[in-house]
């Protein structure tokens, strides 16, 4: 049935070994496992490498986006990338600590889940909260969008015009808001 598809953007991150192998080959791997999902064509960014976040918190990590085309619900699509992570032995010890994959539901066409007033709290949260707190459902879109240039960056080579359903910023608009430093740090890998 593909008359009520989606478009969900996913981004792409690892910095640890796998079973599929390095953190770029994992992050490869993992893109074309999404892509097989997508129902009808997907776009795939470019690679790229960037210092952990937050800062020293272990290896480079290898970052992309997609975008693919779903007739799954939210919920369900999170749970296939999991069940990703989980084939590529993905452990959830520590937050924002080294992993083997992480696979990140930013968005599904414009929809805020699970409403505006979650959405907004977890967005607006401290940084020291949001080291130690985590969301015990899916948020969407995913609250740091606006703020993390490694997921904007790979994201912009996909979709560069989707719009933040609650700031009506693009993905061009937000990357390019942020300090030109932090953009640096996101390179694309040949």
């Amino acid at each position: 049935m593909t008359n009520n598809l989606s478009l969900a953007l996913i981004a792409f991150g690892s910095n640890e070994n796998s079973i599929f192998g390095d953190p770029r080959e994992t992050v490869q791997k993992a893109m074309k496992f999404v892509a097989d999902m997508s129902v009808k064509h997907h776009c795939s960014s470019d690679l790229y490498r960037n210092p952990a976040f937050p800062k020293g918190a272990g290896p480079d990590f290898f970052n992309a986006a997609m975008v693919i085309n779903t007739n799954l619900s939210p919920d369900t699509l999170l749970g296939k990338l999991h069940e990703i992570e989980t084939e590529a032995l993905r452990a959830r010890n520590k937050r924002w600590g080294q992993r083997t994959l992480d696979l990140d539901l930013i968005a599904v066409d414009a929809l805020v889940l699970p409403d505006a007033l979650t959405y907004s709290y977890w967005r607006d949260l401290a940084l020291a909260d949001q080291q130690a707190q985590a969301p015990d459902r899916l948020v969407l879109p995913h609250p740091r969008l606006q703020d993390r240039s490694f997921v904007l960056v790979p994201l912009c080579d996909v979709a560069p015009n989707w719009v933040h359903p609650v700031s009506g910023k693009t993905v061009r608009e937000m990357r390019d808001a942020l300090p030109q430093e932090e953009l640096e740090t996101v390179v694309r890998v040949d």
